[in-house]
């Protein structure tokens, strides 16, 4: 049986599983029925290792063992698999969150944020600092950065980095609005954007700056995170961002940044 290894990695990221685990299953699946030790073989992994992979997919629901000797396996039919992955997953985020929800009523989170308070006071200022990779994570940052802006919240963005923030951020930026936060975002504007664009009338205030090649947000005036390089150049995997809060730093930025939002339309 010869697979593909895009074909293999795509299954792993699918399914979360790992190069033993897809190995095994597809070869099942090219059989329908097999023993360990056929599987072992056609699937190129260690026969050491094959009953514990075979009996990590039959837990996950990839694999039915047959009673019998020699031991063999069935292949679960794929479109099956896919709503039993589904299942597992929507049971364990659940699981996750109800734990999460716990925690939030439990001592358990005062003690930390006990920690984390008195830890902060022994913190220079020129510690608060780091490094963030990957969107996800970018985004997740500027979110709690923006969760505490007071008096301001200043974005400069590419025109798709606009669409995502809209999509991540308008329901707090909907709610900054109400307490009287002022919300900048100055981004090259197309057509295409014209849409979100309105979404945030009454909310933030967007101005066309196609000469402002930088994407960053300021909060407050001191809270800082910039992306290193443009969201068209690096995959969403290895967008790279630098955090640090500090007054000096972002008040350059936000000079820059009013030179072109008064040029800005």
């Amino acid at each position: 049986m010869i697979v593909k290894e895009e074909f293999l990695s795509k299954l792993r990221r699918y399914f979360n599983l790992n190069l033993y685990e897809v190995r095994i299953w597809t070869a099942l699946l090219s059989r329908g029925v097999s023993t360990a030790g056929e599987l072992s073989d056609i699937g190129q992994v260690p026969r050491s290792r094959a009953y514990d992979v075979l009996e990590s997919l039959e837990k996950k629901g990839f694999v039915v063992m047959k009673l019998g000797k020699p031991i063999k396996y069935l292949a679960v039919e794929p479109t099956e698999v896919v709503e039993r992955v589904k299942k597992y997953i929507q049971q364990e985020a659940e699981q996750n969150v109800q734990k999460l929800r716990e925690l939030e009523a439990s001592e358990v989170l005062k003690e930390l944020d006990t920690l984390h308070k008195e830890g902060v006071e022994f913190i220079e200022a020129d510690d608060l600092s780091g490094a963030i990779r990957g969107k996800h994570n970018i985004y997740s940052h500027i979110e709690t950065m923006v969760k505490g802006a007071e008096k301001s919240v200043t974005i400069a963005t590419t025109e798709k980095g606009l669409v995502r923030k809209v999509e991540a951020l308008k329901p707090l930026f909907q709610k900054l609005a109400k307490k009287g936060v002022k919300i900048r975002i100055a981004a090259p504007l197309t057509k295409e954007s014209e849409n979100v664009v309105k979404e945030l009338k009454n909310v933030a205030e967007v101005r066309h700056t196609p000469d402002l090649k930088a994407r960053f947000c300021i909060v407050d005036g001191k809270s800082l995170l910039f992306m290193l390089m443009h969201d068209e150049e690096v995959h969403p995997s290895y967008d790279l961002g630098v955090w640090v809060n500090t007054p000096f730093f972002a008040g350059a930025l936000e000079n820059m940044f009013e030179s072109s939002w008064k040029n800005g339309k």
